[in-house]
């Protein structure tokens, strides 16, 4: 087996117990829920077919689902950031393209540009979990100012975690 997808597979696994174990148990006021098994989804490289990405995406939720018991919300929110994820790296491209199979990280593309792609895959996923968990509009703003300030810290653990990942 390639070094990097080990590697990879290690670091998903490590991600799935550090949600599970850790970060599902936090909640400040019922606000603010980070979630970074998402990373599992943006990490991902460059050509990976879209229907293992949509596989990776669908088991990536399942697991969690099956820890928080949960039924399907993550699973369905998870694919949701897989499915969007194509179009989301095609409207960042930068002009000359992408390296086919490159990683997407901090390393490689910098700060700024991998700030904004996982701050969109973030703010797409979150707002999928959080409206599907809440299932009404009666709680909307209630339930935005959850996706924004959930998505804000996400994406603060999420750079925080691929900075780690690009000093090593």
């Amino acid at each position: 087996m390639d070094k990097s997808i080990f590697r990879y597979i290690l670091f998903s696994i490590l991600l799935l117990v550090i949600q599970i174990t850790v970060l599902n148990n936090i909640q400040f006021s019922g606000y603010v829920n980070p979630y970074i098994y998402v990373m599992i989804i943006m990490l991902l490289p460059l050509g990976f077919p879209q229907w293992a990405l949509l596989l990776t995406a669908f088991a990536t939720g399942l697991v969690v689902d099956a820890a928080s018991g949960t039924l399907g919300i993550h699973t369905s929110s998870t694919v949701l950031a897989g499915f969007v994820r194509p179009f989301i790296l095609t409207y960042m491209a930068p002009r000359d393209g992408y390296e086919q199979g490159a990683a997407l990280s901090m390393r490689i593309h910098g700060f700024r540009w991998f700030a904004v792609y996982a701050g969109w895959v973030i703010l797409i996923h979150h707002t999928a979990l959080f409206y599907i968990e809440v299932f009404r509009f009666a709680e909307f703003f209630r339930t935005f100012l959850r996706v924004l300030l959930s998505s804000g810290f996400s994406l603060i653990f999420v750079l925080l975690t691929e900075y780690y990942r690009k000093l090593r």
